[in-house]
């Protein structure tokens, strides 16, 4: 039992720590792909050793189990693990963790479905927002303007994404800053923000009692707000999405006394005058691969045995 039972142990640490080393840390702001990166890898080895643990608990205690578990691997190897001494405590440990995989899955699923439901929804409110007009048919375009009073702008993800910008937005916006915005968005667009953010929420929503689930959802979303600051940034300069973001946002009390859902922008503006050094390329290289040991660590763990017994 001495392999899932420290799968489980790491797993609870990296689970119980992770979100308050991350917490601590300065340079998410920094390097937010970076972080990104290691959010993903941290919660990967949390779900990697619940699932190796599951897979060895109930290994041992089902015969029906060890087979496919283990497949064609030797003799030699099955009884480097002792899966006989596990106990009586390894089929309770497996349906446990079993349940925790299946509404996983399940939660998951329902997180898709809601997310094509609202994606629907406001694919029909712009429809009737923006009407097709007689004899027009509906066509691919990857811009769409809307008439509106509130300066607004949304990427529509699909499998011919549309960019939706009002015609309050277009007025503010000033030569360059309406293209830093659009390569904002294209930002979120390209690197599929949109399926972490619903994987990041799907987990937080399932499992609230878990940290580093919870801290995920949260981190994810501030997260790749900065990353897509930064596409932006690198192709028009940080002071331009800078005012882009003020001018979109300055209606709304975001630079005000009183928070509001909004308060991140103002810390995003600041970030973008007043930026903090990054990274060398050499260290995002040593980060970037020690994150990625975070879920091998589990594989490790759990091939160890097997390897010792093929040596």
């Amino acid at each position: 039992m001495m392999v899932p039972l420290t799968l489980m142990i790491l797993g609870v640490l990296a689970a119980a720590m992770a979100p308050r080393l991350m917490a601590r840390s300065d340079w998410p702001d920094r390097e937010p792909v970076l972080a990104l990166w290691v959010w993903q890898c941290v919660v990967a080895g949390v779900l990697l050793c619940c699932g190796l643990a599951m897979s060895l608990s109930a290994a041992a205690a089902w015969e029906a189990v060890r087979g496919p578990v283990f497949g064609f691997a030797p003799r030699v190897v099955v009884e480097a693990y002792a899966l006989h001494a596990y106990g009586p405590w390894a089929g309770s440990l497996a349906l446990l963790l079993a349940g925790g995989a299946a509404w996983t899955g399940l939660v998951l699923t329902r997180e898709v479905h809601a997310a094509r439901a609202r994606r629907k929804q406001r694919r029909a409110d712009l429809l009737r927002r923006s009407p097709l007009l007689p004899g027009e048919e509906r066509s691919g375009d990857r811009l769409v303007i809307l008439e509106g009073d509130r300066p607004e702008a949304w990427w529509l993800p699909h499998s011919s994404p549309q960019l939706v910008i009002t015609t309050s937005a277009l007025r503010r916006l000033k030569g360059r800053q309406l293209d830093a915005l659009i390569a904002h968005e294209q930002g979120h667009a390209r690197a599929r923000h949109d399926l972490l953010l619903h994987s990041a929420s799907a987990l937080a929503v399932g499992f609230p009692q878990i940290p580093v689930f919870a801290a995920f959802r949260d981190q994810v979303h501030r997260l790749v707000e900065l990353a897509a600051d930064d596409v932006a940034s690198r192709r028009f300069g940080r002071l331009t999405i800078a005012l882009a973001l003020v001018e979109l946002n300055e209606d709304r009390g975001v630079f005000g006394p009183c928070p509001t859902q909004h308060a991140q922008v103002p810390q995003r503006v600041n970030r973008l005058l007043a930026p903090a050094a990054r990274f060398t390329p050499g260290r995002r290289i040593r980060m970037t691969a020690c994150a990625a040991l975070v879920p091998a660590v589990p594989l490790l763990i759990t091939f160890v045995p097997g390897l010792r017994a093929l040596t």
